[in-house]
C-alpha cells in the first residue's frame, strides 16, 4: 500500500502568514495554480502505476487542490473524512506571529488558548491511517490535509525524525509494510519550481 500526502494549496491567510487551523479559508489563485503542477507531476509519474482516489479533509482548502488533481489524474474523489482536518486553534486562528506575541508574548504557544492538544491529532491522524491500510491494502490512495495535522503525523510514525516546516502543496509519499510506514519521499515540492 502506498499513500502520497499533500498539504493544500496555498491561501490568503498562507501568504499573509496567519495561522488557519479549522477557520474554512479557500485556496487563491496561487493555490490553485499550485494544486495543477503537482497534479501534472503526479500524471506524469504515474504512467507505471496509477493512483486509485483521492481523500481529503472537509474544509475546502484541502477538497478544492483535491478535486483539481482528481481532475487531472481522472481518479475519484471520496468523501472528505474529518480526521483528515486541520489542528483546531483556537484564539490564534487568524492572527500572523506578531499579532500573536502582541497579545499572549513569545511563549503564546505554551498558553491554553483553545488549541487541540497534539496527543489527540496524533491519534486521529494515526486511526485514519491505520484504518486505510485496513480498508484499502493494496491500493495507492492520495490524502490531502494540512500542514500541522501532517507534522504531527510524521512526529507519531517516526519520533521527530521529520520535523521540517510542511510546505503548501508538498508531497510526502509513505509505504505501508507490515507494522511500518516506510518514507519513500519527504515533504517534496520540486513541482512548484517547474516552468
Amino acid at each position: 500500500m502506498i499513500v502520497g500526502l499533500i498539504r493544500h494549496g496555498l491561501t490568503d491567510w498562507n501568504a499573509a502568514g496567519k495561522i488557519q487551523g479549522q477557520s474554512d479559508i479557500p485556496l487563491n489563485d496561487e493555490g490553485r495554480k499550485q494544486a495543477l503542477k503537482l497534479a501534472e507531476r503526479l500524471k506524469r509519474e504515474s504512467d507505471v502505476q496509477p493512483w486509485d482516489f483521492i481523500i481529503t479533509s472537509g474544509l475546502s482548502r484541502a477538497q478544492e487542490t483535491g478535486a483539481i488533481i482528481a481532475d487531472i489524474l481522472g481518479i475519484p474523489l471520496y468523501d472528505p473524512d474529518s480526521r483528515l482536518m486541520e489542528r483546531a486553534f483556537g484564539q490564534i486562528e487568524g492572527l500572523t506571529s506578531e499579532e500573536r506575541e502582541t497579545l499572549w508574548g513569545k511563549d503564546w504557544h505554551a498558553l491554553d488558548l483553545g488549541q487541540e492538544k497534539e496527543d489527540d491529532i496524533r491519534r486521529r491522524a494515526l486511526e485514519f491511517m491505520e484504518e486505510l491500510s485496513e480498508r484499502y491494502p493494496d491500493k495507492r490512495i492520495l490524502v490531502v490535509s494540512h500542514g500541522a495535522l501532517l507534522a504531527q503525523l510524521y512526529i507519531a510514525l517516526y519520533d521527530n525524525k521529520y520535523t521540517e516546516r510542511i510546505g503548501n502543496l508538498s508531497l510526502t509519499i509513505v509505504e505501508k509494510k507490515e507494522q511500518n510506514w516506510d518514507m519513500l519521499l519527504y515533504n517534496c515540492t520540486q513541482h512548484l519550481e517547474e516552468i
